[in-house]
C-alpha cells in the first residue's frame, strides 16, 4: 500500500472517530479527493473490518465490547436516568422479557422499585438479581450455556425455553445503535434478543448516546419492528432519520 493511501485511510478513520457516521461526499470534501477514491478506500477498510459500509457512506466499526463488569462502571448516571424513564412506560404490563446488559440492569432496578405482581423472563443473572429485591416479582430464569463475561445464558436451550412464552414487552439493550437497526457484539446474544422480540407484543430498546452510530457484529432487529427507544440524547442525522422512518417513539431520559 502506498504511503499516500495509508495516510488517507488513517484520515478516514480519524474523521469517523469524530463523526461515526459519514457519507461519501462528506469524506470526499474533508479529504479533498474524489468520491470514487473514497469509495475504493471504504471498500478496502471494510475488508479489513475497520468500518462498516452503509448506503452512501460508512460507520466506524464497534470494537470488542468490554465485559459486563467493566460496562457497569461507564455512563452510570445516564443509564440510571434511562432506567428511571423506561419503567413507567411498562405500566399495565403483567409479563416481561429482559435481555442482559448494564442498562437493562438499571431498568430492572427501577422495575423492582415501581412495579408489583408481575412476571419477568430473563437470561441475565444481573437482571434477575436486581428484580429479586421485590418479593412480589416472579423471576423466571432461562437455562442455557453460561457466558461469564456477559453474566447471561445463551444457546439453543435458551431459545427453545423462551419460545414457550408470550409476553407484553421485551426490554433489550444494544452494543450498537445504527441506522440499520440495533446490534450486539455477541452473535449468541443477538439470537436471544431476536427470539425475545418474536415472543413479545411490544418492543423497547434502552441505550445511551455512546452507542449511537455504532455497528456491532450482529443486528437483531430493524427499526420498524421496535416501538420505543429510551435514551439520554436525541439521535441526529441518518440515525435520527432511520428511527423516524421506522416509526420509533424516542423517549428521552432526564
Amino acid at each position: 500500500m502506498s504511503r499516500k493511501k495509508t495516510t488517507r485511510h488513517k484520515a478516514i478513520i480519524d474523521q469517523l472517530s469524530v463523526n461515526p457516521s459519514m457519507r461519501v461526499s462528506e469524506l470526499s470534501d474533508a479529504l479533498g479527493v474524489t468520491t470514487e477514491t473514497i469509495r475504493r478506500d471504504l471498500e478496502e477498510l471494510a475488508a479489513q473490518q475497520l468500518i462498516n459500509r452503509t448506503y452512501g457512506g460508512a460507520l466506524l466499526r464497534q470494537p470488542a465490547e468490554p465485559v459486563l463488569s467493566e460496562r457497569h462502571k461507564a455512563n452510570v448516571e445516564e443509564r440510571a436516568m434511562i432506567g428511571k424513564a423506561a419503567a413507567p412506560l411498562l405500566k399495565g404490563a403483567r409479563i416481561l422479557m429482559m435481555g442482559s446488559g448494564a442498562t437493562t440492569v438499571q431498568v430492572a432496578k427501577r422495575i423492582a422499585f415501581e412495579m408489583n405482581n408481575i412476571t419477568v423472563v430473563t437470561h441475565s443473572f444481573g437482571v434477575a438479581t436486581a428484580l429479586s429485591l421485590n418479593p412480589t416479582i416472579e423471576v423466571v430464569l432461562a437455562p442455557g450455556v453460561y457466558h461469564a463475561g456477559e453474566g447471561a445464558v445463551h444457546g439453543a436451550q435458551t431459545l427453545r425455553f423462551l419460545s414457550d412464552y408470550s409476553v407484553d414487552w421485551a426490554i433489550l439493550g444494544a452494543s450498537g445503535i445504527s441506522p440499520a437497526g440495533p446490534t450486539d457484539a455477541l452473535m449468541d446474544a443477538a439470537e436471544v434478543y431476536a427470539c425475545m422480540l418474536r415472543q413479545s407484543s411490544r418492543h423497547m430498546i434502552v441505550a445511551d448516546h455512546s452507542k449511537f452510530d455504532r455497528m456491532a457484529t450482529a443486528r437483531f432487529s430493524q427499526w420498524q419492528d421496535i416501538d420505543v427507544l429510551v435514551t439520554d440524547i436525541a439521535p441526529q442525522g441518518p440515525l435520527g432519520q432511520a428511527l423516524a422512518s421506522g416509526g420509533v417513539d424516542i423517549q428521552l431520559a432526564g
